[in-house]
């Protein structure tokens, strides 16, 4: 009749009834002889463990204390002298019994298991203390029914014992079942955690996907934007949701034109129209997942402003959820401290002093002067915690697949750019402009007269302090003619597609007006390789065969080209192009 403990890897029998019967009735010789060949017996008879002998020594040695402490109980002349009856003095033995036989066993428990030796007395054994006083009733029962019947009628009291090992073993196991549907529920949570933290990372796989300037700035994001919350008194779900949305709040882009996330420069008021959708979408993304705490809200809002002149629901102060207070101030510190193909990063100092003009304004001010006091530490912390994330294979050439389902599309090669040049055909300076330039062009014989040429008459119609015209090399930009300020920098340049203002015009087909020159050497990684320009209008050279390079110009001013230079930029590249190729195969022949 052993029973399993809870917790702990022990069990306790019926054996403590008999010894009750012998503290009553018997010397303690023969009660410690008794309870001493039962305690070994229970621990090596049908042990689920194999005990170890000093655990059996152990055990043994306890029972013997034990009943040595419930003996003198019962026996001692103090409780005689005050004239107990012996059912009570029974109890107070059992009770002596109790503890010093469990207490002993779950302090060894403790020190060997490195536990709480109160909590394992508390759960493991505590609960069986009103079956040792059951039992001292039943064992002063049997003693007095023996006495007075003979021990023949003492026997039909036995059956009490079968209920006393059948009400333990009902405990134990139900709480053992209470045990496992707990384990059950601790799992299916920590599962479904796992589950949802997994779904955040592929969605965040997804906007890295799209863009690929976030996979950092996600990262660091994230650790700011916790920090912040906890400094703030956030709940656990308060920041789980922060958290989600730190990583979650830009997949709203995988709804935007790729050209526009990584245009190097100024957006027109209808690409900003198109990245404005971000947040909406971003939210409505989120909405289908069913995280247990609000991350949809905290995405919708995360562009919205202090002031309420944020977008896209004009929210203000404490109408925006605070994660999304967070998040904007915490966003807009990273992305001003980190390359972006526009511009430069600002040093840290720089960029959270442009944070702190904001407070009040675009920004919570609780919310910066949390950030204007600690994001040296957060720095610090970001850099500690970045950790290497899973890749996707975005450059992957797949050999396989001759053609789409739709065929190819043939074009003249300027598809992208046929409202410009509509205009350009109706304005009558630019065709003043082409005329000459191609009356000038006739007259060159050479490559190096040409470019003399096109120096002298853009510079007439468009102001520029530096000219570059790059050629495109496979999936390089190389300079082919550079003129003015920063000339050696741009004549060494080397601009892989898609890098930098030329790269980016290269690799999309698309214009750029007044962007960042600094940006041009900035697949370096060279802080010493920067121009002191600060405009940029860049406009692609196409031919039949597609793209074959870009055309740049560079002043020291900010915004100095407008969109008439663009225009006609556009009509000189056009006709350069041609000539350019027609040159080259001529020196070619």
């Amino acid at each position: 009749m052993k029973v399993t403990l809870p917790a702990v890897m022990g069990t306790m029998s019926m054996n403590f009834l008999f010894v009750l019967i012998g503290i009553a009735d018997l010397s303690l010789a023969e009660t410690l002889v008794m309870g001493c060949l039962g305690m070994l017996v229970q621990c090596v008879f049908h042990a689920r463990y194999r005990p170890k002998p000093v655990q059996v020594l152990f055990s043994v040695a306890s029972m013997a204390c034990s009943i040595g402490a419930a003996y003198e109980v019962y026996h001692a002349p103090l409780l005689a002298a005050r004239s107990f009856e012996a059912p009570m003095m029974l109890l107070l033995a059992a009770a002596a019994f109790f503890v010093t036989n469990t207490f002993s066993i779950a302090l060894v428990i403790a020190l060997t298991e490195g536990k709480n030796a109160w909590a394992i007395w508390k759960d493991s054994y505590f609960w069986s203390f009103p079956n040792y006083l059951v039992g001292a009733a039943v064992g002063w029962m049997i003693s007095a029914a023996s006495r007075s019947f003979g021990w023949q009628t003492s026997l039909l009291l036995l059956p009490i014992l079968y209920v006393i090992y059948r009400s333990h073993s009902l405990y134990v196991n139900r709480l053992e079942e209470e045990k496992r549907r707990a384990e059950e529920q601790r799992n299916h949570a920590e599962e479904m955690t796992a589950l949802h933290r997994r779904t955040i990372e592929a969605l965040a796989l997804a906007i890295e996907a799209k863009d690929q300037t976030t996979h950092e700035h996600l990262a660091r994001v994230e650790i700011y934007a916790i920090e912040v919350g906890k400094e703030l008194k956030l709940t656990e779900g308060e920041l789980e949701a922060l958290q989600a949305s730190a990583m979650l709040h830009d997949i709203g882009k995988l709804a935007v034109p790729e050209y526009i996330i990584s245009k190097p420069g100024k957006l027109t008021p209808e690409e900003f129209e198109k990245m404005k959708i971000h947040p909406v979408v971003g939210a409505e993304i989120l909405e289908q997942v069913r995280f247990p705490y609000p991350v949809a809200p905290i995405v919708r809002s995360h562009h919205e402003k202090w002031d309420g002149s944020g977008y896209p629901d004009g929210l203000s102060g404490e109408q925006i959820p605070i994660g999304a207070r967070i998040l904007s101030a915490v966003d807009c510190l990273d992305a001003l401290a980190s390359d972006r193909q526009y511009r430069r990063a600002l040093p840290l100092d720089e960029a959270i002093r442009v944070v702190e003009s904001e407070a009040g304004k675009s920004f919570d001010p609780r919310v910066v002067e949390v950030l204007a006091r600690r994001y040296v530490e957060l720095e610090h912390m970001a850099k500690r915690g970045q950790v290497e994330k899973a890749k996707l294979s975005t450059d992957v050439k797949i050999e396989r697949g001759a053609a789409p389902a739709a065929g190819f599309e043939t074009t003249d090669g300027n598809r992208d750019l046929m409202s410009f040049h509509n205009s350009i055909a109706a304005a009558e300076r630019q065709a003043r402009v082409l005329a000459d330039l191609t009356e000038d062009l006739e007259r060159c014989h050479d490559r190096e007269a040409l470019l003399a040429v096109v120096r002298d008459r853009v510079r007439e119609i468009i102001p520029y302090d530096a000219m570059a015209i790059y050629a495109r090399r496979d999936e390089h930009l190389v300079p082919d003619y550079v003129d003015g300020d920063d000339y050696r920098l741009f004549a060494a340049l080397e601009i892989p597609l898609g890098m930098g203002l030329s790269g980016w015009v290269a690799e999309n087909g698309k214009s750029i007006i007044n962007g960042n020159p600094s940006v041009e050497p900035g697949y370096l990684n060279d802080p010493t390789k920067f121009s002191t320009l600060r405009s940029a209008l860049a406009v692609p050279l196409e031919t039949q065969r597609g793209v074959t390079g870009v055309l740049s110009l560079y002043r020291q001013e900010r915004d100095a080209f407008t969109t008439e230079h663009l225009t006609l930029l556009l009509a000189i590249s056009a006709k350069l192009s041609r000539v350019l190729e027609g040159t080259g195969e001529r020196v070619a022949r």
